[in-house]
This record gives structure tokens, C-alpha cells and sequence, in this order.
């Protein structure tokens, strides 16, 4: 792209973390929400907050035991049929990998915008984006959000692409990615033994697959009742791991509830999601959730999300396996380079969902 290209996608950049900088007192209209769609109505509406329903917490050191693993697997099965979501203890990174992370995406928001600028693009397709809201250009109403996203898998051939200030980005960052992928391919056997396929189900796509870090910044916001960090979405990939430096997180259940996720100290909980991916493999047995990020007044809330997928071309379909007379076959092939066309030209709000598109008629 020439550098008049480039002008005309960042002319109108004005990110969060700048706005939050200035110190200003109201959220700019276009971060304002319509009512209906405020976090501040939540309580008032059906899609109401629900604090005090437990969340998942599964125990995963128990899946090297070969007697202990079928009771870890059963408890993932639940949590992904009963909420597409849970969040693993015990999952063998270290607290200084995830808190090295989070600190190195601090480093990296807080520098002067001309130190990301020249990452900025609205280019879905590209392996190293820095940008605001969701889509910029397209978003009728922005959110309170900066962000970057870089491809991670494998790390060596996309490592040189990421940020290189703050100097330390690469490294922590970096070993935080390596332990996460480790950590997928761990709990991507587990789930699809949930579901009772063959933990090598789909291995070598799987091996050939994509690992994409989202990092986010949501700074403080003068009016958090107004506006979101994030709208409501689910993520296109197989699985999802998260953590987040504050809460802020927030799934909906079957009954159109938001709940948060409470932050467990230490780094010592990883979020994990299902996505729109596994719920076609899985022929609608699991459903990938739907999340949305909310805003803090005074705290500025940082998450990095690891999302994982197979290779951008490959299609996937529900798994044979998993189609039977009770069990019609439910979906059409997807695939993640199909989405990203798909999130470049929508409006995040207009809540046609990708998995939407797939879903076949009865």
C-alpha cells in the first residue's frame, strides 16, 4: 500500500488510549451507545448481569494422569455444553510468562502514538495490526478500544514483524505465546475427547493451524455506562485463552445473562473459549459463547487473547462422527480467511454473526 493509502486508513485514528490521555470528561458521541444496548441497562433489561453464578474452574494437572484424565474430560464437557467457556488452574505456565505479557503490552500502549502509528492499518489480513474500536472506518459507533494483533504460529516465522519498542515485547511476549500454544494442544485433545472423538481428530490441520494474539488496551472511561470496550461476538477459531489484568470480561449464558469473570490473582487462571470453529466441528453439541468487554472509570484494563484456528483457507465441516438421524448434519463448511472477509466489511453491531451464515436451514 503507497503511503497516500496509508494516510486515508489513519487520518481519522484517534485512539482510546489518546482520548483517555487528554483527560476528558465525557465520552465523544460517537463511542455512545444506543440505550438499548448500554452495559448501564444491563439490570434493567432481560440480558441482566448475573455476579453471584459460579464460573468453571477446572483443575487441568490431572489430565497426565491417565486414571484422574476421563473425570478432568467429563467436567471440560459440561462447561462447554452448559456455557461454552471455563477457566483452567493448574495449567503449567508460569506466572511470570502471563504477567510479563501483560506487562509488555503495558509498555507498548503507554508509548507516544507516533511510536505505534506506523503499525496502524485497517487491513484485516495483515499479520501485524495495530488499530482502534473494531473496524474504524466501518464502525457506526466506536468502542472504547486499542489494540494489537500479531500471528504467533509458528513464532519463528512471524516474531521479526512485532513490535520492536518496547524492547522487551518481543521476548515476553514471545514466551508467553510459545506456553499458550503448548497449553492448546493440550486442551484441544481434552475437548475433542469430550465430545467423543479421537484426541488426534483433524491433528495435522491442527498442526498446520494459526495461533493470532489479540492484545488489548481499555483505558479508563470517563462514562463506562455509555460505552463498550467490545460488543457482544463470539470468535471465529476452535479455542480461545485469555487473561485480562482487571475484570471487565464478561460471557452471556443460555439465558441471556451477562456474567463476568472475576480475575483470579497471580495470573493463576487462564480463560478459555469456544469458538465459532469447534461449535461447527462439534455439529452444534457446543456452542461458542458470546462476550463482550466492559469499561472501568478509573482502571485501565489490558487482555490478550490468544485465539486459535486451522490454517486460514482450510474449510472444516461438523464432524462425521458426529451426524446421525438425531443428529442431522447442522452446518456448511467455514473457514477463517471466509470470516475475516466477512468482519471487514460489517458493522460489528449489526449482529450477523459468521456462524450465523453457516448454520443450514431445517
Amino acid at each position: 500500500m503507497g503511503d497516500e493509502g496509508k494516510s486515508s486508513e489513519t487520518d481519522s485514528f484517534t485512539s482510546a488510549m489518546a482520548l483517555n490521555q487528554t483527560g476528558v470528561a465525557q465520552v465523544p458521541p460517537r463511542f455512545v451507545l444506543p440505550s438499548s444496548e448500554r452495559p448501564g441497562l444491563s439490570l434493567l433489561l432481560n440480558t441482566s448481569t448475573s455476579p453471584h453464578t459460579p464460573l468453571p474452574v477446572i483443575n487441568i494437572s490431572s489430565l497426565h494422569n491417565p486414571s484422574l484424565r476421563p473425570r478432568v474430560i467429563e467436567e471440560i464437557r459440561v462447561a462447554c455444553e452448559d456455557l461454552g467457556f471455563f477457566q483452567v488452574i493448574n495449567h503449567g505456565i508460569p506466572s511470570t510468562y502471563a504477567n510479563g505479557a501483560i506487562d509488555a503490552a503495558t509498555e507498548f500502549f503507554n508509548l507516544p502514538s507516533e511510536e505505534k502509528m506506523h503499525l496502524a492499518s485497517v487491513d484485516v489480513h495483515k499479520p501485524v495490526r495495530y488499530g482502534t474500536s473494531l473496524n474504524h472506518i466501518e464502525d457506526k459507533v466506536h468502542f472504547w478500544r486499542d489494540f494489537i494483533k500479531h500471528y504467533c504460529y509458528p513464532i519463528s516465522t512471524w516474531i521479526h514483524l512485532w513490535p520492536s519498542n518496547p524492547s522487551s515485547y518481543k521476548e515476553k511476549m514471545g514466551n508467553y505465546a510459545k506456553a499458550v500454544q503448548v497449553l492448546q494442544e493440550q486442551l484441544m485433545e481434552a475437548v475433542l475427547q469430550s465430545l467423543g472423538l479421537k484426541a488426534d481428530y483433524l491433528h495435522e490441520d491442527f498442526e498446520k493451524g494459526t495461533q493470532v494474539m489479540v492484545v488489548n488496551c481499555y483505558p479508563a472511561c470517563p462514562e463506562p455506562d455509555l460505552a463498550l470496550g467490545m460488543p457482544p461476538h463470539s470468535d471465529y477459531g476452535s479455542l480461545t485463552i485469555l487473561i485480562q489484568s482487571q475484570p471487565g470480561f464478561e460471557i452471556m449464558d443460555k439465558n441471556n445473562n451477562w456474567h463476568p469473570v472475576p480475575v483470579i490473582e497471580g495470573a493463576a487462571a487462564l480463560l478459555v473459549q469456544v469458538g465459532d470453529q469447534m461449535e461447527v466441528i462439534s455439529n452444534g453439541r457446543y456452542k461458542s459463547v458470546l462476550h463482550r468487554a466492559t469499561l472501568n472509570k478509573e482502571r485501565t484494563r489490558i487482555s490478550i487473547a490468544s485465539l486459535h484456528s486451522l490454517a486460514l483457507e482450510k474449510k472444516v465441516g461438523p464432524a462425521p462422527e458426529l451426524i446421525d438421524d438425531e443428529h442431522p448434519l447442522a452446518y456448511n463448511e467455514g473457514s477463517f480467511e471466509s470470516f475475516l472477509d466477512h468482519i471487514s466489511g460489517n458493522d460489528a453491531r449489526k449482529k450477523v454473526r459468521y456462524i450465523d451464515m453457516l448454520k443450514r436451514k431445517p
